[in-house]
Parts: structure tokens; sequence; C-alpha cells
């Protein structure tokens, strides 16, 4: 079983984000997964399922899963934890087969099972040789479907779960996001974590995982998706015998509701200092782009403009980037991350920064702000050539296998309901321009609200007004 987040490294990278990409994701130019030859092609069910598929026809392995359009965000305040709690339980045995049974099947096939959870999708997948799909496919729908949510196994799983939560509370970066996403969308679904709190973990009752099943695992928000070597029409022979009877659509319950309004984005900060860290840990961010944006293209090549940095590697003095080069030469940071992370109406553009010079972070962070400025007005050719480059080049490598195919699939049709050819995607890439990028800079960046998370010893970190006010400065 995956961590909550195994995806979000492709998807919205490093578990949420992308190394600064958060891509609909790579594609590119020609490759054995994604050559103009090869296409995506979709149906839908009567009962209105969505089945996916990338045929290559000399892979000798395949992808199958089921990208489903529900995670934390679909959750209340009581029942937060509860989509993660159910990819924990989703092995522990069905009506068909138990836990032993299903390990040993997945076994024997040589095939591999996962699953994950992130705020807006859940996601169950398998990959086999081509042969073995179909049992593959069995295995999803049951657990799917008939999973038994023993009350033996969910008080088993309560622990793991508690203890899982301990040690993403000792990932520095995963909290701060966690605390960013918390203050930006202040008692809004969005702003949840996905494991839930403490107590929700601890008193997560079988009625309200079962209710979650009833309530989100609809057809109308479920994409089977494969890719690889099983052909367009026999995954679809093989929805329409396990998954016609699946409810077509989701009830407009309160919490369904909630989850499909437009957050309020909110500039705001959180701050937990603790001077037994021995480094200031900051995430700066505005209300980025969703999936669907027009922007969400020139969000990236912007993003890719700021660029990353690891003080650690080797090329650290020639990593492009102009904050980079700054950065470097006076020695204010350990590694920053740009990220771009999309969500169905909204995302979150931004920096995150790891520092423990904490004497200088406030200029750390002047620089950093002082950057996106210089983006609203000052932006060459050169510089906007280079991020596209490594752009689609990052979209590329990403669509490495099947899995990462079948990945890309899934995503882009349940968050924007069709996947974009990797022709499309370059060539808007292609056209995108520095002007657009001032643009870009100009409605989004310039004098824009900013949520702050900062973790450590963050004591040299301004206050919120202050590095507020640097939004609005001419540099």
């Amino acid at each position: 079983m995956a961590s909550r987040r195994l995806a979000l490294n492709l998807a919205q990278g490093l578990r949420g984000r992308t190394g600064g990409l958060s891509v609909p994701f790579r594609r590119g130019l020609a490759t054995p997964h994604s050559s103009p030859a090869i296409k995506t092609e979709t149906t839908t069910l009567k009962n209105g399922l969505t089945v996916a598929t990338q045929y290559s026809p000399y892979a000798q392995t395949s992808t199958v899963g089921m990208w489903i359009d529900a995670g934390s965000r679909a959750e209340t305040d009581e029942t937060n934890g509860t989509a993660h709690f159910l990819e924990h339980l989703a092995f522990k045995g069905t009506t068909k087969r138990t836990q032993q049974q299903l390990e040993l099947e997945i076994e024997n096939m040589g095939a591999h099972l996962n699953a994950y959870t992130s705020r807006e999708n859940t996601v169950y997948f398998a990959k086999a040789l081509n042969e073995d799909v179909p049992q593959c496919v069995d295995i999803l729908q049951d657990i799917l479907q008939n999973s038994k949510l023993e009350e033996a196994a969910i008080e088993r799983e309560r622990d793991v779960i508690l203890r899982e939560a301990e040690e993403v509370e000792k990932q520095l970066e995963e909290v701060v996001f966690d605390h960013l996403h918390a203050t930006a969308y202040q008692h809004q679904p969005l702003g949840r974590t996905i494991l839930g709190p403490r107590e929700n973990i601890r008193d997560i009752t079988r009625t309200e995982l079962v209710n979650y099943i009833k309530n989100n695992y609809t057809a109308d928000r479920m994409v089977l998706v494969g890719a690889g070597g099983i052909p367009h029409q026999q995954l679809v022979e093989m929805a329409d015998k396990y998954f016609s009877k699946l409810p077509s659509k989701a009830p407009e319950t309160s919490a369904y509701l909630l989850s499909k309004k437009k957050p309020d984005f909110i500039g705001s900060d959180v701050r937990i200092r603790d001077d037994t860290i021995p480094t200031a840990n900051i995430a700066i961010a505005v209300e980025g782009v969703s999936w669907n944006d027009p922007d969400y293209f020139t969000a990236l090549v912007a993003q890719a403009i700021v660029g990353n940095y690891d003080k650690a590697l080797g090329n650290a003095p020639h990593q492009g980037s102009k904050l980079s080069g700054i950065v470097h030469k006076n020695d204010l940071a350990n590694s920053f991350m740009s990220f771009s992370t999309s969500y169905s109406d909204t995302g979150l553009w931004g920096i995150y920064m790891v520092t423990d010079k904490l004497s200088t972070v406030d200029d750390l962070v002047h620089f950093a702000l002082r950057e996106w400025s210089r983006l609203s007005g000052n932006v060459s050719e050169a510089e906007v050539e280079r991020a596209k480059a490594q752009l689609k080049a990052s979209i590329l490598l990403s669509l490495d296998g099947t899995t990462a195919v079948a990945e890309d699939i899934g995503r882009q049709i349940v968050n924007t309901g069709r996947r974009m050819s990797p022709a499309e995607i370059e060539r808007i890439i292609d056209g995108i321009t520095e002007k657009d990028v001032m643009d870009f800079a100009n409605r989004k960046l310039w004098d824009q609200d900013i949520a702050i998370s900062a973790v450590g010893s963050i004591e040299g970190l301004f206050d919120y007004a202050r590095i507020r006010a640097d939004m609005s400065r001419n540099f």
C-alpha cells in the first residue's frame, strides 16, 4: 500500500507538488507509451463509468486501475480521514477473498497491487503481465465493491494509521505543506489533512466507512484506466462485466455539495516555532490555477523560471535560475523548490525554502519575493525558452512505463474530463511567450494576498504585514 500521497510526486510533485512541477502531466514527444501513433481511447458505460486506455501492442505488461474523484475533500470535519482509512482496509479481505488469499493471489501472479489517497482523488491500481489483467480487474472490483470492513481489521488499522501519522509529523516538508493548506483554505474541505486528526482516526466507525463508499464510489466519479498491452475493447468488456452494477450518480449530500464549492483563498499565516529544529522551513504561496485554467501551463513555465535549488548538489552554482544564483552566491538557503499545485477549481503557486542561516531568513524571503516581482515586468526570451524546454523534458521523462501513463490518463480524465495528447501539450507550451509570463505574474503574483506556513527556527521571519508589503513593491 502506498503512503497517503504516493502519486502526488507524479502529480503535484513531491507528494502533492512536483519537484516543482504539477502537470496533468508528463507527456511530451514520442516514447513507446506516448508516440503520436498511440492514442487514448475512452468509452462511457450506461451507468456513467468511463473506461480509458492507451494500448501499446508491443508492451508485455499492463497497468490497470480505478481513479476516483473523491479524497479527503469529500469528507466532513467529523469524518476527515475516512478516505485514507478505507485505502488501508481495501486489502484486508472481501466477501470473496480473505486477506491471505488476496495477498497470495497477487504474489502468484508476480503482480503489484497498490493504492493512494490525495485531497481530491483515491486510486487503486495493479500492474501485471497482460494475460493476468482480467484477474487483476476482478481483484480491483472485489476490493472496491465487496470489502468486508471487519471490526477487527478496523481496530488493527487504527494503530497502523496513528503510527503513520507520527512518521508524517517527522517529515518537515509534509508538515509545512499541510499547514499551508490549512491556513490558505481555513475551515474549508481543501484545508483538511489527508490522514485526518488523531481523534478522528481513533473514532472512525464502520458505518462512516460504508457511507463514504456509498456516497463517493459511484460510476459518474470513477474512471477505469488501462495502459500497456491491454486492448481498449477488452477492458470495456471487463468493465461491463464487473462494474455495471455501480450506482450511476453520487448522492448530493451536504459534504458532496460543499466539496464542489470553490474554496476561498485566505491571505494568512501559521507559524510553529521550535528552536530544537536547526532549520527554518518556510512555504509562501499565492492562489494558483486549477487544472482547467487557461493559465495552467503558463503557471508551470513561470514556476520553472523561479526554479529549484539544492546546495548539496554539485551543480548548485549552475542551476539556471536567477534566484538560485543569488541564493548560492550569498549562501542564503540549503534548498528551495518552486511549486504549482493544481486542484479542480483552485491551486497554490509558490516556493518552499529551507535554511540553517537563521540570521538571514528575512533576506531569503525578500529575494524570493523580489524574483516574483521581476516576473511581472522583466522576463527575457532566453529564460522563458529554457523553462519551456525543462517543462517539456519533465513531462516526457515522467511518462516512463505503463504505471506512469495510467497515472497520467486517470488524473487528467478525472480532473479535466479529457486527456490532452502529447502533441497538444507541446503546442501549448511552445506558444507561451515572455509576454504571457509577465501577464500571468501581473494578474496572479503582483500585489496578491499570500499564505505562509513556517516551522522550526523561524524567529528571524518578518511578520505577515511586512512580507505582504513586499508583494506590491517594484524591485
